[in-house]
């Protein structure tokens, strides 16, 4: 459905607001490092997921049900993905033993970093489809790809992240120490400046960002092609991110089919993808160069509906085998 424009001034105000909001969490990190509590993490989370349902419904009193729906259904897509990018960033901070104070400002760097690589590519993408119709069917094949992998390789991602051609380069031509010196990135020792454990943490943070905005901006893309939505939902998926990371905490290992969900959301998209590809088809190789109406149009709506009762499926069946696996180890550590 063709979207009407938005007044430029919502556009630019929401996009002043919510970079502000970014600015003042970078500062309370900043000025304030510590290890959030429980009740501090959900505070925020709570407050940026009330943030996003408010930012919805000015969509839909300023533009229409199309434009929140199409604003929820990219929030979701990015907050799902989001989520699983936190089991990698876990993984990143076990891997290099960050010290859990300094755990804050590397998340913060990391969502800083995911964010100028998010804006890079809504900008390429938008201009793709833009100018090439056909870009819609490379999007989705990657999506396809991209959930077969998450489906049946996802236990390599983190791997991949801390122990990748790059990361490994960099050990080998950079000195560092073996400690932190607090969020310090190089230091001065007997005279000599050397880079601390900090400068990989940061790259393979950064690195891991790039991986999931390949996957992220054309998963979004599928669900809307303005690039205002597209943007916001990616800066609301981002926005708490950090608080979420210390209010999951261990719950993120019980997530185990997680993937699942993401991976089947993933596939959706790719398939709806390939099918708006086919509709606005121009390629002369494919039934002439003629648009095929038969292929069938996912609406926003129904979208919306698949990436929640995935979410859903995903999540209550993680829950229930995690609470069935605990049990049957409680059983055998009595019998024992």
């Amino acid at each position: 459905m063709e979207l009407t424009a938005l007044p430029v001034a919502f556009e630019v105000t929401s996009i002043i607001v919510l970079v502000a909001i970014m600015i003042i969490d970078l500062l309370i990190v900043l000025r304030r490092p510590h290890v959030p509590s429980l009740k501090e993490s959900s505070l925020w989370v709570a407050f940026y997921v009330s943030l996003a349902l408010i930012f919805a419904l000015l969509m839909l009193l300023i533009g229409d049900t199309e434009h929140a729906g199409q604003f929820l259904a990219g929030w979701l897509t990015e907050y799902s993905l989001s989520i699983d990018n936190l089991f990698v960033f876990v993984i990143i901070m076990a891997r290099f033993a960050v010290p859990p104070k300094l755990q804050q400002e590397v998340l913060m760097i990391g969502i800083i970093i995911a964010i100028i690589l998010r804006g890079i590519f809504i900008l390429l993408g938008a201009q793709l489809i833009e100018n090439f119709s056909w870009i819609f069917y490379i999007f989705g094949a990657f999506l396809l790809y991209t959930a077969y992998k998450q489906a049946f390789q996802s236990d390599e991602s983190g791997d991949e992240a801390t122990d990748n051609f790059f990361i490994r380069s960099i050990k080998k031509r950079v000195a560092t120490t073996d400690e932190y010196h607090g969020a310090k990135l190089r230091v001065s020792i007997d005279g000599r400046k050397v880079f601390t454990p900090m400068l990989i943490v940061f790259l393979a943070i950064g690195s891991t960002d790039l991986l999931f905005a390949l996957d992220s901006i054309p998963a979004i893309f599928g669900i809307t092609e303005s690039p205002f939505i597209v943007f916001t939902a990616n800066i609301f998926a981002l926005m708490g991110l950090r608080q979420l990371y210390f209010m999951l905490g261990g719950l993120l290992e019980r997530l185990v089919y997680l993937h699942y969900g993401i991976a089947f959301i993933l596939a959706f998209i790719g398939v709806k993808l390939v099918s708006h590809a086919m509709h606005v088809n121009e390629l002369p190789f494919i039934n002439g160069g003629q648009p095929i109406l038969w292929a069938p149009e996912i609406g926003t709506f129904q979208s919306l509906g698949v990436i929640i009762g995935a979410m859903a499926v995903a999540t209550i069946a993680s829950l229930i085998k995690s609470g069935h696996d605990e049990r049957k180890k409680k059983l055998e550590n009595a019998d024992s």
